[in-house]
């Protein structure tokens, strides 16, 4: 399970979502009761049923943190940022036990969206907590009509990092059929786990996320496995499917490693154009320079921070050290696809990119631009005015006779 990470020592948060009658409550009373979830702070909503007992709370007082916060949607988002500002004071005070994580749960008809904005873009916030994963609820027998009917149980399926199916014994074959489908179009990388009666290992839920430090063996060889199977299959750009109203979701595949800055530049602009209509954005990108692969996240118009890990999870098929993207959208314009695919076809190079974020300064993915990358093009820099040439200190002083 992953909970901290030795080059991160934010406290992870793992957020918790669910139409109505999904069954959070339920789930919830069997993981208080895990040994697993020792040192967790739970943040709940203080109104509405939430199914723990003020009994159950005092008999795991030592090991865990009860916090009452408002519904933590947008209109409220606020209360988040408080809960866990007093969350983090009463640690820095020891007024409480050292915690090992949080749990947020969510109304049923709270957007995910804004709370994972909060965890990465709110200083306060961000500076002292980062996103784990997001755990998404979905009743087996009544989920497919739930999606096609409600905007907020597709963005929370959307978003989610794991899926857990609930209720799965009161569901005929017809239901369960109908709820793959829909999923399959709205979110189909996100492992699925059926969840009889709250019943599932906290290791399987925590840690979710690709940017969760222990999962990320796990996350990667998911990923590099679908690439696997699209590459035996031989499909080079899967069509797009539809999910309710307006959902759907494409696949970009990269045939080569990308200039770095260039595909930050790009991103960003497509963000800017499209990113209210984009749910998600995820992949995993093989940057030229690197061994490894890039883990990259984007929900609408926020980048997440990209991730370096130190090795693709296998060798000798075709996508190695390149890449692919999965975008999540809802009512894109015609044309929108074609157009997102022609501007990650032609990626500007550094200097070009580098221009291109000076005249955008609210580039959404200019936190991209300031990651430790390699330098692709040629070894020196050229502008309308000036020649800079990179210059050996060593070579220098030798050049002059120096010693």
């Amino acid at each position: 399970m992953a909970e901290s990470d030795p080059a991160d020592p934010r406290i992870p948060v793992t957020l918790l979502t669910g139409f109505l009658g999904a069954g959070k409550t339920t789930l919830l009373n069997r993981l208080v009761t895990h040994p697993d979830m020792a040192g967790t702070a739970l943040l709940i909503n203080e109104f509405g049923a939430v199914g723990i007992d003020h009994h159950l709370v005092e008999r795991i007082g030592e090991t865990m943190v009860l916090l009452e916060s408002g519904c933590v949607c947008c209109t409220v988002r606020g209360d988040l940022v408080e809960a866990l500002a007093q969350l983090h004071g009463k640690l820095a005070r020891r007024e409480i036990p050292q915690i090992r994580r949080v749990l947020i749960e969510t109304t049923g008809l709270a957007d995910p969206v804004p709370v994972v904005w909060t965890l990465m873009e709110e200083r306060f916030v961000a500076a002292r907590f980062r996103c784990d994963g997001v755990v998404t609820l979905v009743d087996t027998r009544l989920g497919a009509d739930q999606l096609a009917q409600h905007e907020e149980a597709r963005r929370q399926v959307a978003l989610a990092d794991r899926i857990l199916l609930t209720k799965p014994d009161l569901a005929d074959r017809s239901a369960r059929e109908r709820l793959a489908a829909a999923l399959d179009a709205l979110n189909p990388s996100a492992p699925r786990l059926a969840a009889a009666h709250g019943e599932v290992e906290p290791g399987r839920i925590l840690g979710a996320g690709l940017y969760a430090a222990g999962s990320r063996p796990a996350e990667v060889a998911r990923w590099a496995a679908e690439v696997e199977a699209a590459a035996r299959d031989g499909a080079a750009e899967p069509s797009a499917h539809a999910a309710g109203a307006a959902a759907t979701s494409f696949t970009r595949y990269f045939d080569r490693q990308v200039p770095w800055r260039g595909f930050a530049v790009a991103m960003g602009e497509i963000l800017a154009e499209y990113g209210s209509r984009l749910l998600r954005v995820k992949g995993l990108m093989g940057v030229a320079g690197l061994s490894g692969p890039v883990v990259v996240q984007c929900v609408e118009r926020v980048a997440y921070p990209p991730v370096r890990l130190a090795r693709w999870p296998s060798q000798g098929t075709r996508f190695d050290m390149r890449g692919r993207l999965v975008f999540i959208g809802r009512d894109l314009p015609e044309g929108a696809m074609d157009d997102i695919r022609r501007r990650l076809a032609d990626l500007p190079g550094d200097a070009a990119a580098l221009r291109a974020a000076a005249r955008s300064p609210m580039l959404p993915t200019r936190c991209w631009l300031g990651a430790r990358m390699p330098v692709q093009g040629r070894a020196d820099m050229e502008t309308e005015g000036w020649h800079v040439q990179p210059l050996a200190l060593g070579g220098a002083r030798r050049a002059a006779g120096q010693p």
